[in-house]
């Protein structure tokens, strides 16, 4: 029923309340709402009962909040007042398609409520609903077409929609009614000529863009800007002569960037490689201490032309003393022929350096400092280490250690080719070591820190990394408060391998929810954007958050999630005092007495640390209570607490996987893990043709996968054991596999596989370990199948041997203990800097422990390898 109306004196308590909730006064709202609601005659009043609720969320009471502004939507169900309230309350508990449904039913009762579009439009943009978007806009044009953010929303929502003609004409009809002398220039009508401009190039109307971008030039602040549009435009047109001017222009600007010089290039079309050389060494003379000019002919050029340049080039850098330059230089290492001639000139001036200080013993001249030796050694460094001849690389690093111990990248480097020859433990030591050389660098920090959690030295990264975190917390808490999601994503890894799947977990979860907190985000710019005409980084900012879970940090953490939520399903994990009654019944009394002696000392440390962790935790929260008072405007209470404990013991874990899968499936669907992801999952749900949509997909990608293969045979041995499915499942699934199988059975599908790729060690150990699934009895050819190592085999790198390793201690093979220890000792003189490769020394360094708190770490090693 519709409440009474309220009298003067309770129609200005009202405004009062509405004023309060503006200025975030709550709790004077809250008297007001009293001062009202005690009177009996408006105790029941609808709109008074939903703005106490509003008021009441605000301060975090939500249950109380829901109840309220439900009894005063019962009480006044034709107020549009309480719709929106209930809207406002859904939109700040993030039901946003709620929020909308209460918006829609707030604008029937009054359809010109400013400020019930505005919300409206909000959302609406916010849930990328673009067609109601451009609705709900074109209302609030009509209602206020003096206002530019009314013309400036309609006219993107077009642009979003790619109608770019209707979007060309509000935008010019909107900037016809600005009113800017022509000579003077104002940032915010430049930028409007920019967005404008912008949806002409999208719309492929290059004349129109050039034409417009020259005639608004003086009343545009960004300069750099108008040259490459017209740069770009003269290209599309084909006006090469006037384009090529205007490249020169930028590069006399910025001879650095090399954007500018293939734009040169399409303009002056060169057509044999010294006309192509001219260009840069035009340049070059014009700019002497321009890097890119010398640099780029390098990607070219080859033979001796190469070895001249690449001479000149060295150098002068080796001279200079230049850091980065192999970082420069890497690019060119996909070239056999590019890298043996970098390798003869720079071994040939180490030799000739430690002899007479020059850069070859038969040239007269000034003689090099001493510096010049230094950074060829650590070049050398970086190049053997790039070719995986670790050996070479150490030599040369700890030549350069001994004459200079004092420089940073030398350590850095040396912690490199540690972690590149998988002793990540060494790797973290050195990395340490040159981070003492300077405490206040926080780069050398953050990579040390990173190399401890590599390591699966959590603590020790833990504390390397509160010398740059606030005081008085945590350095974990403040790390995940600055959203510092390298650090999260390397933890989640480290402690997976550790076996803490609680932690990893919660690390996963709180990557997650960073991505949520930055689309949320959004909402801070839907209003600034047009207000302060930041057209073309806001269009930007929407086009991002359209994809931001392809970031390579979400994915690595929601792919250890899946692992973990995998392997839980699998081997769920059992009371810890059960578990270990099990265990002490197979103990001798020596051993047991050692392991009660162990576990009292782990009890007593963990009791320690929660003491401490509790004491750090009160403090923390007394902080964040006074923060949260003053900071939160429209909280929905605290966000519920990630407890490790609670997160390793999900009733369902599957279901759980799939909430950090649908993203990778949404954006990342080109990555071949993803499928490969999604079929383990499928398989364990029992979902036959989800399973067949995901390796169909991955077969479109690379159907040479050595994982995808495994993942093909036991989804043809599961269709093959199932005999129940229905009949039109059956049938699909058939036909569709009959396209990949062709009438081979899995044998023979096997072998062919295995023959096919009898040179790469990951394929074949795919191909024993399908080999052993389908036959037990032929465990001894599958073991010696995936262990060979002769010449022939061209992946034979730490990380494939590593994976190689991992197999054969996790069962994959059954128990073979002999062949695995032979295994490692042919892997250990192949690579004997390897930690997991080395001989075991002590019970407690055994390498050969259970593979969850293994501390192989395939993953990591280094793409360089």
């Amino acid at each position: 029923m519709p409440s009474v109306p309220l009298p003067p004196k309770e129609s200005n308590l009202f405004k009062r309340i509405l004023k309060c909730y503006e200025q975030k006064q709550y709790k004077n709202g809250l008297k007001f709402c009293k001062m009202i609601l005690s009177n009996p005659k408006f105790a029941e009043h609808g709109e008074t009962l939903a703005m106490k609720g509003l008021t009441l969320n605000c301060l975090g009471k939500k249950e109380e909040a829901y109840e309220f502004v439900r009894k005063g939507l019962r009480n006044d169900v034709k107020s549009h007042v309480c719709w929106h309230v209930y809207g406002l309350l859904q939109r700040s508990d993030k039901k946003y398609d709620e929020a909308i449904k209460c918006y829609r039913n707030a604008l029937k009762l009054d359809k010109d409520n400013l400020q019930i579009l505005r919300d409206l439009s909000l959302l609406q943009i916010q849930m990328r609903d673009l067609e109601g978007y451009r609705e709900t806009r074109y209302q609030l044009l009509q209602l206020r077409p003096t206002q530019r953010a009314s013309w400036i929303g309609y006219a993107i929502a077009y642009h979003l929609l790619k109608d770019y003609d209707m979007a060309l004409k509000l935008l010019e009809e909107f900037r016809k009614t600005q009113q800017v002398p022509p000579n003077k220039i104002d940032y915010e009508y430049s930028e409007l000529i920019l967005y404008q401009n912008q949806v002409m190039r999208e719309a492929d109307l290059f004349q129109e863009s050039l034409e417009h971008i020259e005639m608004y030039e003086k009343q545009i602040c960004d300069k750099l800007i108008v040259e490459e549009i017209k740069g770009e435009m003269l290209l599309k047109l084909g006006r090469l002569k006037e384009a090529g001017e205007v490249y020169k222009e930028l590069i006399e600007r910025n001879a650095e960037n090399w954007c500018y010089y293939e734009g040169l290039e399409k303009a002056l079309q060169p057509s044999t490689l010294e006309e192509r050389l001219q260009i840069y060494e035009e340049v070059s003379k014009r700019h002497p201490r321009a890097v890119s000019p010398r640099r780029l002919p390098l990607n070219f050029v080859s033979g001796e032309k190469f070895r001249e340049l690449m001479d000149k080039f060295l150098r002068v850098n080796f001279s200079k003393g230049c850091p980065p330059l192999f970082t420069t230089l890497k690019s060119l290492y996909y070239n056999p022929e590019k890298v043996s001639t970098i390798q003869e000139l720079v071994t040939g001036y180490e030799a000739s350096l430690k002899t007479c200080d020059l850069f070859s013993a038969y040239e007269n001249g000034e003689k090099e400092p001493p510096t010049t030796l230094l950074w060829v050694r650590y070049f050398l460094a970086q190049h053997f280490d790039k070719l995986g001849q670790c050996s070479l690389a150490l030599d040369y690093i700890n030549a350069a250690i001994a004459s200079t111990p004092t420089l940073i990248e030398l350590f850095y480097l040396k912690a490199k080719i540690y972690k590149h020859v998988g002793n990540l433990k060494e790797a973290a030591k050195w990395m340490d070591e040159a981070q003492s050389l300077d405490t206040a660098d926080r780069f050398i920090n953050s990579k040390c820190a990173k190399y401890m959690l590599r390591a699966n030295m959590v603590k020790d990264a833990e504390e390397m990394c509160s010398k740059f975190t606030r005081e008085g917390t945590s350095a974990m808490e403040n790390l995940n408060e600055m959203q510092c999601m390298w650090f999260q994503t390397e933890c989640a890894a480290a402690y997976q391998r550790l076996g803490k799947y609680g932690d990893a977990l919660k690390k996963c979860h709180e990557v997650e929810r960073h991505f949520f907190e930055i689309t949320d985000d959004q909402f801070d710019f839907h209003t600034y954007c047009m207000r302060k005409m930041t057209l073309r980084a806001y269009v930007d900012l929407l086009r991002l958050e359209d994809v931001l879970r392809k970031h390579a940090f979400y994915f690595k953490a929601a792919r250890s999630a899946i692992e973990i939520y995998l392997k839980l399903h699998d081997n769920p994990l059992t009371n810890e005092s059960k578990e270990q009654e099990v265990n002490s019944e197979n103990l001798s009394a020596k051993e047991l007495k050692k392991m009660l002696s162990k576990q009292r000392r782990a009890q007593k440390k963990a009791k320690l640390e929660e003491e401490r962790k509790h004491a750090e935790r009160e403090r923390q929260q007394k902080n964040q209570k006074k923060k949260r008072d003053e900071e939160e405007e429209e909280t929905s209470g605290p966000r519920e607490e990630l407890v490790p404990e609670k997160l390793e013991r999900v009733e369902n874990p599957l279901e759980e996987a799939i909430k950090f899968l649908i993203p990778l499936k949404n954006l990342i669907g080109d990555d071949i893990e993803t499928h490969l992801l999604a079929f383990e999952i499928y398989f364990r749900k029992g979902k036959f043709l989800l399973m067949l949509q995901s390796v169909k997909r991955a077969f479109a990608i690379d159907s040479n996968n050595p994982w995808l293969h495994e993942c093909l045979i036991k989804f043809s041995k599961a269709v093959s054991d199932h005999s129940n499915l229905p009949e039109i499942v059956s049938k699909v699934l058939t036909q569709e596999m009959q396209k990949i199988f062709v009438n081979k059975n899995l044998e023979s599908f096997n072998e062919e596989f295995l023959k096919h790729n009898a040179t790469s060690i990951q394929h074949q150990l795919s191909g024993a370990k399908m080999m052993y699934f389908l036959d037990k009895s032929r465990q001894e050819k599958a073991i010696a199948v995936a262990t060979r190592l002769d010449k022939n085999m061209r992946d034979k790198n730490v990380k494939t041997l590593t994976k190689v390793f991992e197999a054969l201690l996790d069962g994959s093979f059954g128990s073979c203990h002999t062949q695995c220890e032979e295994y490692q000792a042919a892997c250990h003189k192949l690579f004997p800097f390897t930690s997991a490769f080395m001989p075991a020394t002590n019970e407690d360094d055994s390498s050969i422990a259970s593979v969850n708190h293994t501390a192989l770490n395939h993953d990591l090693l280094s793409n360089e390898i």
